[in-house]
């Protein structure tokens, strides 16, 4: 019984018929046995039982060049593009034929034409697909490098030659794709790559690795990687290199203006509870020195008591200093707010200085921009942040070492940066967070309030600036200002006078 009814038949009829190029069913000996209606002018019944040689070409024999030829030789499909003579060739049918079976035996061969396009137009194609995809490799925002399997580099774009800091020149020529990976970390990229985790067999995703540079330095960087296979085998690989150095750095930048957010907040949190404290202690602490005054001058007091008396005095007195360090300290106003020469104001902080027996020993390196634009501030609050940072810098050196000063002008043109560094012991890493809290000192007990630089720190935040410190790698500390370039840009006097 046949497989199809009457009404499927007629479809499959239709349907040969309805194909816009030929299709003959051939028997063994190339004998058409059905033809749909693709052949010209000539109908199925003038090509029906014919050979096909005969029909297409005119020919006695088949053609040597046969995909019905080959299926019978093969008894598998085949594929023939018919070659033709010069200027043909690009226009010339190609044929597919598969044979039919009946058991183990080849009982006919399907056989169909179609034409491809001409070879220009596929050689046009190619080259804008090659374009298109070379500019897509070229402009990617990613290194792009690939690589056989002795390690040879056959793609490499712009980004990577950035990163890397090989020319693509070089890195085609020379390279070797095991160079740009340190300790061997090519051979754990590859295990990843053959590993049958999450990311499938022959792909990896944002793998965190280093990589060397041309000069030897290391880069963070996320890699994309696949395995290119043919017919199964490995050819290459490629990857995807994401420089993360950015990313990092922003990250560090982000996480630094989040520890000064919060070190402002403390610190304003603190200065009202100062100012608080300092009002309330002001009048009894002037009291205990005023009545200690009196009883001193008007009565006589053996040696003893006088000294005792001089004791509460002198505690008397080193209370009202702290108290108005701590006044200092919380004061928000600002008074003669006006452009100042930040390198004027540190030459002046020298000179009152340096002759100071505790920088007889000291040597100090000047090493100031000439084109320094202004800064708006009040110069006797700049005076006292600079004599709190240097005379900060000469007791940690013990009064012998070296003090640097540098002034600049910080990239963006919009803050004044000013460096003083000494060749101290430093500061210990468990110190460096808290060394501009309030109280907090290293001195021992009554050679410090632990408010100079917790006053040093107000002073530059009330002006709009940021304070840092941290260790130099050769040793000391190094403390840095930057403030803000006075806006209106005044190149007249400043007031100094």
């Amino acid at each position: 019984m046949s497989r199809y009814g009457s009404k499927e038949n007629r479809y499959l009829i239709k349907a040969m018929d309805a194909f816009r190029n030929r299709l003959i069913v051939v028997s063994p000996e190339f004998e058409i046995l059905v033809a749909n209606g693709g052949f010209g002018g000539m109908t199925t019944d003038e090509i029906v039982g014919k050979k096909c040689h005969r029909v297409y070409y005119d020919r006695a024999t088949p053609c040597v060049e046969c995909a019905a030829r080959q299926v019978l030789e093969t008894a598998k499909s085949a594929f023939q593009s018919r070659s033709g003579g010069p200027g043909e060739a690009e226009s010339m049918p190609c044929f597919y034929a598969y044979p039919i079976f009946d058991g183990d035996r080849i009982e006919a061969v399907v056989s169909m034409d179609f034409e491809l396009p001409p070879r220009s137009e596929i050689e046009a194609k190619l080259q804008r697909t090659n374009a298109l995809l070379r500019n897509l490799i070229l402009s990617a925002v990613d290194g792009v490098i690939a690589a056989d399997k002795t390690g040879k580099i056959l793609i490499y774009n712009d980004t990577a030659a950035s990163v890397f800091g090989y020319s693509v020149e070089e890195a085609l020529d020379h390279l070797d794709i095991r160079d740009i990976y340190p300790d061997g970390g090519e051979f754990e990229v590859m295990r990843r790559l053959r590993a049958d985790d999450e990311d499938g067999r022959g792909k990896l995703s944002s793998f965190k690795v280093e990589v060397v540079h041309k000069d030897g330095t290391r880069i963070p960087i996320s890699l994309n990687a696949a395995i290119v296979y043919e017919n199964e085998q490995e050819v290459a690989t490629i990857g995807f290199f994401h420089d993360l150095r950015p990313i990092l750095q922003m990250k560090q930048e982000l996480e630094k203006t989040q520890l000064q957010l919060l070190q402002s907040e403390k610190m304003a949190s603190l200065g009202k509870l100062a100012a608080g404290v300092a009002h309330q202690l002001n009048n009894p602490v002037g009291g205990i020195t005023l009545y200690t005054k009196l009883v001193l001058e008007e009565y006589d007091l053996s040696d003893d008591i006088r000294a005792d008396l001089m004791r509460v005095l002198k505690d008397a007195e080193r209370c009202r200093d702290t108290i108005k360090e701590l006044l200092e300290f919380t004061r928000q106003t600002r008074h003669l707010m006006r452009p100042h020469d930040l390198n004027r104001a540190v030459e002046r902080t020298l000179f009152l200085l340096e002759n100071q027996s505790l920088f007889q020993n000291i040597e100090i390196q000047r090493n100031l921009s000439d084109s320094l634009p202004r800064v708006s501030c009040d110069i006797q609050q700049m005076n006292h942040m600079l004599m709190n940072i240097i005379l900060n810098a000469a007791q940690a050196m013990g009064g012998r070492g070296k003090l640097m000063l540098r002034t600049s002008l910080a990239p963006g043109g919009e803050q004044v940066r000013l460096e003083i560094c000494d060749t101290g012991p430093g500061i210990g890493e468990d110190v460096l967070p808290r060394i501009f809290e309030p109280f907090f000192t290293t001195k021992e007990e009554g050679k410090g309030t632990g408010l100079g630089l917790s006053l040093v720190y107000g002073i530059v935040e009330n002006h709009g600036g940021r304070i840092s410190v941290g260790n130099r790698p050769e040793g000391g500390a190094r403390f840095v200002v930057k403030l803000p370039v006075d806006a209106r840009k005044q190149k007249g006097a400043d007031g100094e006078r």
